[in-house]
């Protein structure tokens, strides 16, 4: 472990450097579970994350040294189990705010935790909660971003970019990593004084195709549909036909188009 200096109060305050490990989520979780106590805002990076997972146990592939792979140990014993989505929110909001700071355009959520730019997947976000009876002991948040990658194998690389891909130049890991830890105590900090409205609001402002009407996939059926916002528990709320409808998460799949 060792003591950083990043302009944070707790955010990576305490960081712990890997050059490899298979999931920095799963290295968090069995540190937390195996040790003293971590200090809130403990972080894991490692230059090479060689099983990092997504949502629903997708896998998520990096090229080493040139991305982020990093989790971040949080305790929002504070938070109600049943609004544990606006964590998501919030970390979803510090990631968009901090990758804007570097590029041209708005950085964009897609529902639930993908992070696009121009249409593209930039990165994505796990949030891992341990639960102990009503409380939410503690939360693993696991952060993928391409920033530095060049180029992608055939199967994603009408899907996915990257910082430099857009910018054409390299970034600073830590220079951007350091830009995600202050947002995210911003946006922590509104979680915990408890200002849900805010975050909804924010998050909906960031939130690919809201209130546009876009195609979707559910069952291998398409359907176009109207994203409308989204509820406490993280469901979608989309206006169909004409009729209101909630999807559940990886219930429908975006139709992407460039």
């Amino acid at each position: 472990m060792q003591n950083n200096t990043f302009s944070t109060l707790f955010v990576g305050q305490n960081l712990i450097k890997l050059k490899e490990v298979d999931s920095t989520n799963n290295y968090l979780k069995n540190l937390a579970s195996n040790s003293e106590p971590l200090p809130e805002g403990t972080v894991i990076m490692a230059d090479n994350q060689f099983a990092g997972r997504g949502q629903q146990e997708s896998v998520w592939q990096t090229e080493p040294g040139k991305n982020i792979s990093t989790s971040i140990y949080l305790k929002p014993s504070f938070l109600p189990i049943s609004k544990q989505f606006y964590l998501n929110m919030a970390v979803s909001l510090a990631v968009a705010d901090a990758l804007s700071f570097f590029l041209p355009s708005p950085v964009v959520v897609k529902w639930p935790n993908d992070i696009y730019y121009n249409r593209k997947k930039l990165g994505g976000i796990l949030i891992e909660n341990a639960l102990t009876g009503s409380i939410i002991k503690s939360s693993v948040v696991g952060i993928g971003l391409n920033i530095n990658q060049q180029a992608f194998g055939k199967d994603l690389s009408t899907k996915a970019t990257s910082m430099f891909l857009v910018l054409n130049e390299e970034l600073d890991l830590e220079h951007v990593m350091e830009k995600i830890f202050v947002y995210m105590e911003k946006y922590y900090l509104i979680l915990k004084s408890e200002r849900y409205a805010i975050l909804h609001n924010d998050y909906l402002k960031r939130l690919l195709y809201f209130d546009i009407a876009g195609s979707f996939i559910q069952n291998g059926q398409v359907f176009e549909g109207k994203i409308k916002g989204v509820e406490d528990s993280g469901h979608l709320i989309m206006e169909v036909d004409g009729n209101i409808k909630h999807f559940n998460f990886k219930e429908i799949e975006y139709i992407h188009t460039n």
